[in-house]
């Protein structure tokens, strides 16, 4: 839970400096941040797809994962449930309310959230947690300036969306073997490269469709 508690006070700080200092921070520093970050998220990627020793069962999940999170399309009903949301949420007079539900969504629907509460829960790793908790602190600045204190509050909604997948994760731990557990690792290290790609480049990849890939080492050793 150390990387999810590290998340939610991330935006809660952020949140604060961004409702007492507003637009002091300009907008290219910003924009040097995110990228900087997004560097050191393929890093970590990087880093995590070296646990894996299988990379035919790697190519293979992510060819299958691929194909399933095309065919469903969760990259764009994650994006129709938010901008629902948000459409509802727009005819409220009430900014807190605004700023809490846009920035619940922004930072718990999304494929960081997901791969970084999984990766926690089944290995103690807190990393790709940790690099979002900087990234959410940032955005949360600028997000508090525009939309007020509702940003604030979105920190309770990701310290219990991205701590209930941390515990379910653990007690999964506990049923699969180190190997899957490594597998299920690399594959979700190279979802995160992609994630800090998207960070980099113009056309951005549909991270999310990738998801279903994690879980593809599991029905693999469960026959082999």
């Amino acid at each position: 839970m150390i990387g999810t508690i590290a998340n939610a006070f991330a935006i809660i700080a952020g949140g604060i400096l961004g409702l007492l200092f507003k637009n002091a921070i300009p907008e290219k520093i910003s924009e040097a941040l995110l990228k900087a970050t997004g560097l050191a998220v393929i890093a970590i990627g990087i880093n995590l797809m070296l646990s894996g020793k299988n990379f035919t069962l790697l190519i293979i999940s992510l060819v299958i994962g691929t194909i399933i999170g095309e065919v469903i399309d969760i990259e764009k009903n994650l994006d129709k449930f938010g901008a629902f949301i948000e459409s509802k949420m727009k005819n409220k007079e009430s900014n807190v309310a605004l700023g809490f539900v846009t920035c619940t969504l922004v930072y718990c629907v999304g494929s960081m959230a997901i791969v970084g509460s999984i990766q926690s829960g089944l290995t103690g790793n807190h990393e790709i947690l940790f690099s979002k908790a900087v990234l959410d602190g940032i955005t949360a600045v600028t997000f508090a300036a525009t939309m007020g204190a509702g940003v604030v509050l979105s920190g309770i909604s990701v310290l219990v969306y991205q701590g209930a997948i941390t515990m379910l994760a653990s007690l999964m731990q506990s049923l699969l073997g180190t190997v899957v557990v490594n597998e299920m690792t690399a594959i979700g290290g190279v979802i995160i490269m992609g994630i800090g790609l998207n960070f980099l480049i113009a056309n951005r990849m549909r991270v999310g469709n990738l998801l279903p890939s994690i879980f593809i080492p599991i029905i693999y050793y469960m026959f082999f």
